[in-house]
């Protein structure tokens, strides 16, 4: 499906933020499911519910609030998306990503991405995070692609390049900030492969990827990173293990969303604190921009 927004329902809502917010925010941050606990370490908030914002679509999916929530965490201005949007609920990609390009227009220059994902990788516990240094983007590979359609060269160009998605330097500071943490668990990191869901993998889906090279799988994230990068942002991720993929037929296992929330609960803490520890090594914008 091409894109059902012009540059101009963009705008509209850029403008309507802009008249109600108090300041300009530098850094967004996608919550994923469970994770939405980050917004309350934020100072001077100003909260939004999605109904209440022109042309937002409404989160539909138990764990994600669905308000758009601005104020500073560690002294960056930052917004937060408590709650996004997935292909699993009917959305076109062009509505899930909608908001990314608001961020772009609002002047953000850095977007971060978390979710919560199955483990692949055989050495990865439930709890661990995992830093995202690439994604295999299923759907797109099948034409499922949020830049499909006319491209908008106000944003970017017709094709950008991929191969860069995951900022290097945020990834090299986020291992040096992990460490200064002392956690126990050392920082995982790899490559998360996107599929459209909602359903949890088979075992021979789960071998697929597996063999595919992916280390963790989920339902989102991808689409959002496209269109920021294909509008300039800077861009790293997380992933949060919240269970171990069944790969065994003889497991009497089973995925559920539930359980989901529940370890992402458990983690929650060790990753707010993680991303709040980041937000300082953050570069501040380029003077003029």
């Amino acid at each position: 499906m091409e894109n059902e927004f012009k540059y101009e329902d963009y705008h509209k809502t850029t403008e309507w933020l802009k008249s109600h917010i108090s300041h300009r925010p530098q850094v967004a941050v996608i919550c994923g499911s469970g994770l939405g606990g980050l917004t309350e370490k934020l100072t001077q908030t100003q909260i939004f519910n999605y109904s209440e914002i022109p042309h937002f679509p409404k989160s539909t999916v138990p764990g994600h609030a669905g308000r758009l929530v601005f104020g500073f965490l560690n002294g960056k201005a930052c917004v937060m998306m408590q709650g996004r949007f997935h292909l699993y609920e009917g959305y076109s990609l062009s509505k899930v990503t909608f908001p990314v390009r608001v961020f772009h227009l609002l002047g953000v220059d850095t977007l971060v991405v978390t979710n919560a994902a199955g483990g692949l990788n055989p050495k990865f516990e439930v709890g661990d995070i995992m830093l995202i240094r690439d994604h295999i983007n299923l759907p797109g590979l099948c034409g499922q692609n949020p830049l499909r359609g006319p491209n908008d060269d106000k944003f970017g160009v017709r094709f950008p390049p991929m191969s860069d998605a995951y900022d290097r330097n945020m990834r090299h500071l986020a291992r040096n900030i992990w460490n200064q943490m002392g956690e126990q668990r050392e920082l995982q990191e790899g490559t998360y492969v996107m599929v459209a869901g909602p359903s949890f993998e088979t075992v021979a889906e789960s071998r697929l990827l597996q063999k595919l090279g992916a280390d963790a799988v989920g339902m989102s994230t991808v689409p959002e990173v496209i269109v920021a990068r294909h509008c300039g942002l800077r861009v790293f991720g997380f992933s949060l293990i919240t269970n171990k993929v069944i790969m065994d037929y003889e497991s009497l296992e089973k995925a559920n969303h539930d359980e989901v929330l529940e370890a992402g609960k458990q983690a929650a803490q060790k990753l707010e604190q993680f991303i709040s520890n980041l937000m300082a090594s953050i570069p501040q914008p380029k003077t003029g921009s």
